[in-house]
């Protein structure tokens, strides 16, 4: 996902806490995170920032959609992000 594209959807990301999943054209499922702020965290991945690791970079470039779910706090999302990671075991 380019930076342009996210620009572009970066309004309709929640505030809330939640998980979410970088996924790639085939649809596999490349990375699951947590989130306090799915909007604010998500963002992070794409500031331009010389210290992001490149692998994380290359994460971002590889996806082409984000998936996210909203849940009730952080403890809930934590508890998801877990069960979600062992079930897809993502690269990243």
């Amino acid at each position: 996902m380019t930076m342009e594209e996210f620009e572009l959807k970066k309004d309709t990301l929640p505030t809330q806490a939640g998980v979410y999943k970088y996924i790639d054209s085939k649809g596999t499922i490349l990375y699951v995170g947590k989130a306090k702020n799915l909007k604010k965290r998500i963002s992070q991945y794409f500031v331009d920032n010389r210290q992001t690791a490149s692998r994380i970079k290359m994460m971002v470039k590889l996806a082409e959609r984000i998936e996210f779910t909203v849940v009730p706090n952080e403890n809930d999302a934590l508890i998801l992000e877990n069960g979600l990671i062992k079930e897809f075991q993502p690269k990243y």
